[in-house]
């Protein structure tokens, strides 16, 4: 009978092998042609098996230009994260009730640590390619996208409590544009993105010196906005 160690079957050891503790291919850019412009390439205990119980991971993350890993959580791990080239914003929001925002812009030779549990984000901020890695405090640290886990649930969360817990109009579709049932509300949800782009871009070219494609920023990680005041 196999003994299990959070939720993996424990090796004997006598049946070891180094392949059990290695992986390879991390030197491969990761394809950032997706809606968010990154991709992650985990190692963890599911690449690695000699991982289990030991407590550390490591992923390695690309962006394209301007492109985002979006606000996450690593339910089980402390995340440390370094720069391996590029220009790249980072930031974290405290827990209730302060939920400040610390954020910050790292350079090559950085690194920024995103404590366990908080939501946390990074945003490509140059016209050139970034890379980083970044080791977490578990071998299967978990990942919780908050835009996929509160608009993409198996079972749709009642639109009446997103409304209350958003402040919105609960008539507006909260799912992905093909979804949206009313053509004025997505028109409305158009135009408010294309404007919040706008104002985005001129800030970040203010403070960068640097440009945006705005097709980079339209509808990207966008799937929720404040209509007050439009």
């Amino acid at each position: 009978m196999a003994v299990l160690v959070n939720g993996l079957a424990c090796k004997d050891p006598k049946n070891f092998q180094a392949s059990h503790f290695s992986f390879s291919g991390l030197h491969l850019a990761g394809n950032t042609s997706n809606s968010v412009g990154s991709r992650v390439t985990t190692v963890n205990v599911a690449q690695i098996p000699g991982l289990n119980t030991l407590g550390i991971s490591l992923v390695r993350i690309d962006y394209a230009p301007w492109g985002i890993n979006p606000p996450h959580t690593h339910p089980r791990a402390t995340e440390i994260l370094t720069v391996l080239g590029g220009c790249l914003e980072v930031g974290f929001v405290t827990s209730n009730p302060e939920n400040r925002l610390i954020t910050k812009i790292l350079q090559k030779g950085d690194v920024f640590v995103f404590p366990i549990g908080l939501v946390h984000y990074q945003r490509n901020v140059g016209n050139g390619n970034v890379v980083a890695i970044a080791a977490l405090s578990s071998q299967n640290p978990g990942v919780i996208t908050i835009a996929n886990a509160v608009f993409g649930s198996s079972a749709e969360i009642p639109v009446d409590i997103l409304a209350k817990a958003f402040h919105l109009d609960k008539n507006v579709s909260f799912m992905d544009e093909p979804n949206y049932q009313n053509l004025e509300n997505r028109n409305l949800i158009k135009r408010y993105i294309e404007n919040q782009s706008s104002n985005v871009k001129e800030k970040v070219k203010q403070e960068h010196h640097e440009d945006i494609p705005f097709s980079l920023l339209s509808y990207k990680c966008l799937h929720l906005h404040i209509f007050d005041g439009i």
